[in-house]
């Protein structure tokens, strides 16, 4: 499992934090490095829908955006997605998913963005800050 990690601040800027559940390690790999180059946080990176479940309880700070794969093992995506919404219902979550029959269904549950996989590093900084903004 992955260590989360606590959230903190350069300066009196407070750095925006990334939780993320991805099953693929490039990509994990991919998304830490990205994001950290760009000014994020990842606060951790849950393997499956459980252990994003479990760690998103477990974070004393919640993340600013969370950033869930459909195709994850355990529970998927949706389910993880519907979970977390109810441990916290203001979760700011984008879904990173090549399954585009599942935009609309993401979006009736509570996800802000959707990300087509595969997308460019500026596409997903840009969808990042639009949410945050």
């Amino acid at each position: 499992m992955y260590k989360h990690r606590v959230k903190y601040t350069e300066g009196d800027i407070r750095i925006k934090t990334i939780f993320i559940a991805e099953d693929d390690r490039d990509l994990q790999r991919l998304y830490e490095l990205l994001l950290g180059l760009s000014g994020f946080q990842v606060l951790g990176i849950a393997n499956n829908g459980d252990e994003a479940i479990k760690m998103f309880r477990s974070f004393p700070e919640k993340p600013d955006i969370i950033i869930l794969d459909y195709r994850i093992p355990i529970k998927n995506g949706l389910d993880a997605l519907k979970e977390i919404l109810q441990i916290d219902h203001n979760s700011r979550v984008i879904f990173a998913s090549a399954d585009k029959t599942i935009r609309e269904e993401v979006y009736s549950y509570g996800a802000k963005g959707f990300l087509d996989k595969p997308f460019t590093h500026k596409k997903l900084i840009n969808t990042l800050n639009e949410l945050l903004s």
